[in-house]
């Protein structure tokens, strides 16, 4: 006969967030911010990276308002090869390893004739290479304790495939392929991996003025960062044995 397992005892299960080193690139803006904020709040111990210095500023300030204790940031570029593994070297050093990636920077991008090679390129080695880059530091760190979890946060992009938009559909294509195929390398060596593709997000990354998005998000055309960093919080929450594998995201009326 079958094991009856009770919601009571499922729920003794939950793994919380609290007093986990994670690490969040992009989390200066967008998702990644919104994001390493809930983490934090509930008691997370934070390392996020961005480009630019007045919004590392204010990240970190925000963070810490929201009950932060324990956070730290860098600037680096994904793009960068020497950035990546400096961000996990302070990552380290900061607080005291790493159980947990979260892999979200990216650049939007239109179509490949509306866009010069060297611009194209560094999307490709931000949204694409710089996620291969960032998963393979994290888990160099994390295989010596056989644990740890890695999120991608990728796109419906990667389904959708919109025309005009297809230098970011190859990046996001990409990041799909590369994620399911990593995760059976990673999994035997006891790292979790999920990737996670949200529709439309309401975001700097959008052409649409923050009023649009805010009527758009009321339409249910569209999603709030908060709403992605709540997923990415119920995927940490699962016990041991249980990996979310993929999670697509979509507003209740977005047409795709």
């Amino acid at each position: 006969m079958a094991e009856h397992i009770y919601p009571s005892a499922i729920a003794n299960e939950v793994v919380g967030v609290r007093d986990r080193s994670i690490v969040v690139t992009g989390g200066t803006t967008g998702i990644g911010r919104t994001t390493a904020l809930h983490l934090a709040a509930h008691g997370a111990r934070i390392v996020i990276c961005g480009r630019h210095q007045k919004e590392l500023d204010e990240a970190m300030r925000d963070i810490r308002a929201a009950g932060g204790a324990d956070v730290h940031g860098t600037l680096a570029d994904m793009a960068v090869i020497d950035d990546v593994r400096r961000l996990f070297d302070v990552a380290e050093n900061a607080i005291g390893g790493i159980d947990v990636l979260v892999a979200n920077a990216a650049l939007g991008a239109e179509g490949i004739m509306e866009m010069e090679y060297d611009e194209w390129e560094h999307v490709v080695r931000t949204n694409l290479i710089g996620v291969m880059a960032c998963v393979q530091e994290g888990a160099k760190r994390m295989e010596p304790r056989a644990s740890g979890h890695i999120i991608v946060i990728g796109s419906m992009s990667a389904e959708t495939r919109n025309g005009g938009s297809s230098v970011y559909v190859a990046t996001k294509s990409g990041v799909q392929g590369f994620c399911t195929a990593a995760r059976k390398e990673l999994n035997g060596k006891g790292i979790k991996m999920t990737l996670i593709e949200p529709g439309a997000v309401g975001t700097d990354m959008q052409d649409a003025s923050p009023e649009e998005q805010r009527r758009k998000q009321e339409q249910q055309e569209m999603l709030k960062a908060e709403e992605i960093a709540a997923c990415v919080h119920y995927c940490l929450a699962q016990p041991e044995r249980c990996d979310v594998v993929e999670v697509q995201i979509r507003p209740h009326l977005q047409k795709i």
